[in-house]
C-alpha cells in the first residue's frame, strides 16, 4: 500500500493564535495516532499567516480519500475550516509505486523485475501501444525511474 503525504493549511485566514495552533497540533498528533496516521514535525505558529500549513502521512492509495481523511482531522483539531494542498506519494521503490505512478496517468500495466548483473533491479513495464499514443513514453518512463530508482524498460503490446 502507498503512503501519501496530505498537505493542509490549517488556518487558510490567519486568525489562529500561536496557542490555538499548538492546541490543535497536539490534538491532531492523536488523532492522527488513533487513525494510523503521521504528522510531520512542524511549528506551524512560526509559519506566515497564509502558510499554516501540516503534513500528514496517510496510507492510502486514492489521493481523494486521503484528502478526505487530512481535511476531517484537521477540522476536528483546529476547529477552522482547513484547506487541503497537494497530495504526494512517498516512493520506497516497491511495484505498488510503480502502479502508483501509472495509475497518476490513467494507465494500468504490468510490472517485472529482474536482478541486473551489478546487483540493482532492472524493473520491465508493458504498457498497451495505445496508452503511448496518448502519453508521452518519456513522461512515463522518467516519472517511474523517479519513483522506483533503478533501470526501467517500458514495452507495449
Amino acid at each position: 500500500m502507498r503512503t501519501a503525504v496530505v498537505r493542509v493549511n490549517v488556518d487558510p485566514t490567519g486568525v489562529l493564535t500561536s496557542a490555538q495552533l499548538a492546541d490543535g497540533l497536539t490534538t491532531l498528533l492523536a488523532l492522527a495516532d488513533k487513525a494510523g496516521a503521521e504528522v510531520v514535525q512542524t511549528t506551524a505558529a512560526a509559519m506566515r499567516a497564509a502558510r499554516r500549513e501540516v503534513e500528514l502521512l496517510i496510507v492510502g492509495s486514492d489521493a481523494d480519500t486521503v484528502k478526505q481523511i487530512g481535511l476531517d482531522m484537521c477540522a476536528k483539531a483546529f476547529s477552522a475550516n482547513p484547506v487541503v494542498g497537494v497530495v504526494t506519494y512517498i516512493s520506497r521503490g516497491t511495484d505498488d509505486d510503480a502502479h502508483g505512478v501509472l495509475s497518476g496517468f490513467g494507465l494500468t500495466g504490468e510490472i517485472r523485475r529482474s536482478p541486473a548483473d551489478d546487483g540493482f533491479d532492472v524493473v520491465y513495464v508493458t504498457l498497451r501501444q495505445a496508452d503511448l499514443d496518448r502519453v508521452p513514453e518519456s513522461r512515463i518512463h522518467t516519472a517511474l525511474e523517479a519513483s522506483l530508482n533503478c533501470e526501467v524498460h517500458i514495452l507495449t503490446y
